[in-house]
């Protein structure tokens, strides 16, 4: 499999296209909002000649989202986001204007995912992981045979997904990261949200906010 970030907006948010050899892809959290953003994915595809299948979201902050209307019109393709996080993503819409995103256009997700399900696609596998704590509904993507997460906002290289906004907790976070992310292998790769990667034996061994003494 292969991994390709973008990082959109001004919240400086990762972008993930995720394809394999069938040329099958999925995008996991469209952050594009301006046309040179959207251009910039849309040709990644096409020179690739990939297949986009899903659109999938980690979860529903504005960074995160900015580009789902965009994307699953483009692409015709179905929008995914966690069973939890429904009311994170529809609160978007009210609060957009006020961060200066006013054409920002919402779309309702076309399936509402559990923990019991799997992403298919090509010949890759997704599984999904329920790690609230940034955002009450947030989900992440493990594909075991390459060893990755796609993470979105719970663990950075040095830090972790803010917790003061609405439905967000930190000691629940903290148990996301530990009872989830960390009972994988350490050389396990961390896809986050923002910035570069990390891997899973880094963050445990000296992360501030969650590190295993």
């Amino acid at each position: 499999m292969q991994v390709k970030a973008f990082t959109f907006n001004p919240f400086m948010e990762n972008t993930y296209v995720v394809y394999d050899q069938t040329k099958e892809a999925v995008i996991i959290d469209p952050g594009c909002y301006d046309p040179k953003e959207q251009q910039e994915l849309v040709a990644f595809i096409e020179s690739n000649e990939l297949v986009v299948k899903l659109i999938l979201n980690t979860h529903g902050h504005i960074d995160h989202v900015l580009g789902n209307y965009f994307a699953k019109n483009h692409f015709k393709v179905p929008l995914w986001i966690g069973e939890k996080d429904l009311d994170t993503l529809r609160s978007v819409e009210a609060y957009a204007p006020s961060y200066g995103f006013q054409n920002y256009q919402a779309t309702t997700p076309d399936k509402l995912l559990s923990v019991e399900e799997q992403i298919t696609f090509g010949d890759s596998q997704l599984d999904i992981l329920f790690v609230p704590g940034h955002a009450p509904g947030h989900i992440a993507f493990y594909n075991k045979n390459e060893g990755f997460i796609i993470g979105g906002d719970v663990l950075f290289d040095g830090s972790i997904g803010r917790t003061d906004l609405p439905g967000g907790d930190f000691d629940t976070l903290i148990a996301s990261i530990q009872n989830e992310f960390f009972n994988f292998d350490d050389d396990t790769i961390v896809y986050s949200g923002h910035g570069g990667s990390t891997t899973i034996g880094k963050e445990k061994a000296s992360n501030p906010f969650c590190a295993i003494k």
